[in-house]
């Protein structure tokens, strides 16, 4: 069974969550601050978080930093903090989705839905997204059944960019996961292969974009229909 874990001072939000992830079968975990979830976390295999940023003791930012740097779960963040600034310093902590409170609880599951989907990709190392497929294992992807050819780095890059459909990459978080924390040259390595990666998608297919969102980094584009 799929557990989340929800960490949250409010006790009602925490039931409220709690009652509509129940109720499409999640076994559901809680904590009210950031010092018990993490012992939640090291205790027991969790599949997903459910943040809250303003919590007692360690609060949801450390918390995301750490849980990203510790384990391979997504982490969705539902927060009172709506400005974009809060946000992108969510999406730079490595937070897979971001919800504002007030919220619609079955929004928040389809959200919930979504990022275990995702997680499913990452975990069987093969990608089908709209008309391209990606494998891993055998550094081999295609678009509309023709073989697409890249450098490696421009397969990890596209492969964890569309690991991720729709989420925003900064420049920073692609740097350090894709070329290490160690790497020594700058932020311009990424537009260049981003370029490169735009490119040969362009050559194949014009349904599959990389997006540029400004002064933050890159997502891939998947239209609903093809």
């Amino acid at each position: 069974m799929t557990t989340v874990l929800i960490v949250d001072d409010d006790p009602h939000i925490r039931d409220l969550i709690h009652i509509y992830l129940r109720n499409e079968q999640y076994q559901v975990l809680e904590a009210e601050d950031g010092e018990n979830a993490w012992r939640i976390l090291e205790q027991k295999p969790v599949d997903l978080v459910v943040l809250d940023i303003m919590l007692p003791q360690v609060d949801g930012w450390e918390l995301c930093q750490s849980i990203k740097q510790s384990f391979d779960i997504p982490v969705l963040m539902v927060t009172a903090q709506g400005e974009a600034s809060q946000r992108i310093k969510g999406f730079k902590l490595g937070t897979d989705d971001y919800m504002v409170k007030p919220f619609d609880p079955e929004e928040l599951v389809l959200r919930v839905q979504a990022l275990l989907r995702r997680y499913h990709i990452i975990s069987s190392q093969t990608i089908r997204i709209g008309s391209l497929w990606m494998d891993r294992n055998m550094y081999e992807a295609s678009v509309n059944g023709e073989r697409l050819i890249l450098p490696l780095k421009e397969f990890e890059l596209l492969f964890k960019l569309a690991s991720y459909p729709g989420q925003v990459f900064t420049r920073t978080q692609l740097i350090e996961q894709i070329w290490g924390i160690y790497y020594e040259g700058d932020e311009r390595t990424v537009d260049v292969h981003i370029k490169r990666i735009r490119e040969r998608l362009a050559e194949k297919t014009g349904h599959i974009q990389i997006g540029t969102v400004r002064g933050l980094g890159y997502k891939l584009e998947v239209p609903d229909e093809e």
